[in-house]
């Protein structure tokens, strides 16, 4: 009788052992699950969807960026509410439209005290934080409790390298990368910005060609509302050759994390701010100026990698993405109310394609970028991006939408393609490409997304599609005034008081008609025109 109880003891220990080692495992495997990812966010300056090799762009080679898009996720239609560098970088680290974010919504603002970005949330969260090169910007950040705000955390410029170009940045984006890295303390989860300044003008001319072995037969296509020129061509090569530097970084970003033994555990978002700066591109609101690459990598969160995500995303998914996954929620969040929807439903699913049927559309628009008008006046504009339409409704239409023409048409920068379209413009007076470029705009537009990409063709002067404007102009204003956007109750005019911060202040269009020699930063002296009849 002994004998069996001792053996019916020993089979019970036994079974207790199995139940407590299976309990174990259970709890160290949820223990993995919860740990705090870090983040690596990339976002390249002014670079256009689909410019990517993932994408099937062949005159650009983007190894790194491909990389991510295998091993993650590959977005077909992400967008920023805002194609600006400040605005777009805005909504970023609030999860906000930049029509809810008062100053913010325009370039070169003062940040609102009264919104906390998702890296300070982080960063009060217990993660190490900061940033190389551009983070928001431009503008000034403020303070808070009476320290200048850190809005992408501390910055990390420390290192520089022999840049390939005069106007590539001699930052070493990858060193200082790693010189974050070390800073951190013990195996604290981190959160950090790589804020390229590439591809952002100025180009050293010819170097897409002369030191990217690249030919102008490569590209197979030049936007229809540029003449198709060497010169034009040249510059979209000088273009891709600075992508390709952002690139080369992110790559050696990646295998300092690999070699580091954090790249499992690491969500590497890759992006860019606003489309090319070229003209109706960055600064406007068509496909080419909002629609941009994006690409997220999870080894640990990111089921079934290598797929193709066709929902519409906004930039706003990206800080409830962060803060979701970080385990910090709206109830314990210093942050504002986020509009924008967590795309971890994205991450956990098996599917490609459509994820969610309910993300069939996004929201853009904009107000004051680069000043030259009188009195600092934006370009006010609001639009609704859906599978099949692109449709903008233009607020003030007795302005020029690129900036004014005797003040160098400010909000486009310069380069060759724009200086190509002016000059060709003094020559043939009634210029297509100028017309599409800088031209002044009807109050409503409406393209078909996909068959005209390039928004050559305005359906909304048709009759037969009147329906169709009707429907998608209330559904943008329905949203926009759920969203408490200004412009819908009468107060959009506070956007153009706003003060200006930076080298091009309040004063721009008044030095200029007091006949002083004007300097624009990027902007050419041959872009400032006074001949233009304001029609």
């Amino acid at each position: 009788m002994y004998l069996k109880l001792k053996k019916d003891r020993l089979a019970v220990f036994k079974i207790l052992a199995i139940i407590f080692g299976v309990m174990m495992l259970g709890f160290s495997c949820q223990k993995k699950e919860v740990r705090k990812p870090n983040i690596l966010f990339a976002i390249m300056d002014d670079a256009s969807f689909p410019h990517m090799g993932a994408y099937g762009t062949k005159w650009v080679n983007t190894p790194a960026f491909d990389y991510v898009a295998r091993e993650g996720l590959l977005f077909m239609n992400a967008y920023t509410p805002n194609a600006k560098c400040a605005p777009s970088r805005a909504a970023i680290v609030t999860g906000r439209n930049s029509w809810q974010l008062e100053e913010a919504a325009n370039h070169s603002p003062v940040f609102p005290a009264k919104f906390i970005t998702f890296m300070e949330q982080l960063i009060l969260a217990g993660y190490h934080g900061g940033h190389t090169a551009k983070g928001w910007a431009p503008g000034n950040p403020g303070e808070l409790e009476g320290k200048k705000r850190e809005l992408t955390g501390a910055a990390y410029n420390q290192f520089t390298t022999d840049a390939p170009t005069s106007e590539i940045n001699g930052n070493d984006y990858a060193k200082n990368f790693e010189d974050f890295l070390n800073h951190r303390e013990g195996d604290e989860p981190f959160v950090f910005w790589f804020g390229s300044t590439e591809p952002h003008r100025a180009y050293e001319y010819q170097t897409g060609i002369v030191k990217g072995n690249k030919k102008l037969e490569d590209i197979d296509e030049v936007p229809p509302f540029w003449p198709d020129t060497d010169t034009v061509r040249t510059d979209m090569l000088d273009y891709a050759y600075e992508i390709e530097y952002f690139d080369l970084h992110l790559d050696r970003m990646i295998k300092e994390l690999e070699r580091r033994g954090e790249l499992e555990n690491t969500i590497i978002v890759v992006t860019a701010d606003n489309g090319m700066p070229f003209p109706r591109i960055k600064g406007q609101e068509y496909e080419y100026s909002n629609h941009l690459p994006l690409a997220i990598m999870w080894k640990e969160g990111i089921s079934n990698p290598g797929r193709l995500i066709e929902d519409f995303v906004s930039f706003v998914d990206l800080a409830p993405t962060f803060l979701e996954v970080a385990g910090i929620f709206e109830d314990s969040m210093k942050m504002a109310p986020i509009t924008g929807n967590s795309l971890t439903d994205i991450f956990h699913s098996e599917k490609s394609g459509i994820v969610d049927s309910g993300r069939d559309h996004v929201l853009i628009g904009k107000e004051r970028h680069d000043v030259g008008r009188p009195d600092d006046q934006g370009y006010p504009i609001r639009g609704i991006v859906t599978r099949e339409y692109v449709y903008l409704y233009n607020f003030e239409t007795s302005r020029w939408p690129a900036g004014n023409p005797e003040t160098g048409y400010l909000n486009t920068d310069g380069g060759p393609t724009k200086t190509q379209i002016l000059n060709d413009r003094r020559i043939n007076k009634t210029s297509t490409n100028w017309n599409l470029a800088f031209g002044k705009r009807p109050q409503e537009e409406l393209f078909k997304r996909m068959e005209d990409p390039f928004a050559m063709q305005n359906l909304a002067i048709h009759p037969e599609y009147q329906l169709t404007k009707d429907q998608l102009r209330e559904r943008l204003f329905q949203e926009l005034k759920e969203q408490g956007d200004p412009r819908m109750f009468g107060k959009g005019d506070i956007f153009d008081q706003y003060p200006y911060y930076g080298e091009n202040s309040r004063d721009f269009y008044n030095r200029y008609m007091n006949g002083e020699e004007m300097k624009a930063g990027w902007v050419n002296e041959s872009d400032f025109e006074t001949d233009v009849v304001d029609k």
